[in-house]
């Protein structure tokens, strides 16, 4: 597997306090990362890295070999990456037709709504009105509808009721079998249905504890 992205000794501090201690994470084209650990682990912050919405105070992040840690956050998205946040990951004053034309522009209402029926009923209404599975599955939709090289989510499946967590998974399988994307997942548990090939990484005070394949983290 080609590595897509990665942070090499990658430092990230808020203030006095330093979140990441020199993590190296590889992320691979193709496949399915999980950074696995609890709340303060490192896991948002290692993704906000990635995403470039949060700057390194030591150390780089790569795209395709190439150092983009001076690169903002929207030239980051331009070249085709995708981050979805555990909060505020939807425009709450737009509706959810708004929200997903901006995801999938050119695509009209159920069109647009494709990976998430349930959100057809609720296309005029404000995005800030709907309950927190319905928020995660309209900022899931900007994933899951881009043509991204590179997706990466926080706690994919908040709120939502199980089947449409175990959907949703499949989805962002699809998202790195089926069109090469690489594909990472902040996670406090090792979600079912990972494609052969996944990686989990665990996160611990900020640096990578362990590394291994799903089944070792269940």
């Amino acid at each position: 597997m080609s590595v897509e992205m990665a942070l090499r000794a990658a430092r990230v501090r808020y203030g006095p306090l330093e979140a990441l201690h020199g993590l190296d994470l590889p992320v691979p084209a193709g496949t399915v990362t999980v950074l696995l650990g609890r709340n303060g682990a490192g896991r948002t912050t290692a993704l906000r890295a990635l995403a470039g919405t949060v700057g390194l105070s030591a150390g780089r992040v790569e795209w395709r070999g190439a150092d983009v840690t001076r690169l903002s956050a929207h030239a980051r998205a331009r070249r085709g990456l995708c981050f979805v946040p555990d909060l505020r990951a939807v425009y709450a004053g737009l509706t959810v037709a708004e929200n997903l034309a901006l995801a999938a522009p050119g695509a009209a209402g159920p069109d647009a709504a494709a990976p998430y029926p349930e959100l057809v009923p609720l296309l005029s209404r404000t995005a800030g009105t709907l309950s927190g599975g319905e928020r995660r599955m309209l900022a899931l939709s900007r994933a899951l509808l881009a043509r991204a090289r590179v997706v990466l989510v926080d706690e994919p499946s908040l709120g939502m009721a199980p089947p449409v967590a175990a959907r949703t998974y499949r989805m962002l399988t699809a998202l790195a079998v089926e069109r090469g994307a690489a594909v990472v997942l902040a996670e406090q548990r090792v979600p079912d249905g990972l494609p052969p090939g996944s990686l989990v990484h665990e996160l611990r005070r900020g640096s990578r504890a362990s590394s291994g394949e799903p089944a070792e983290y269940r």
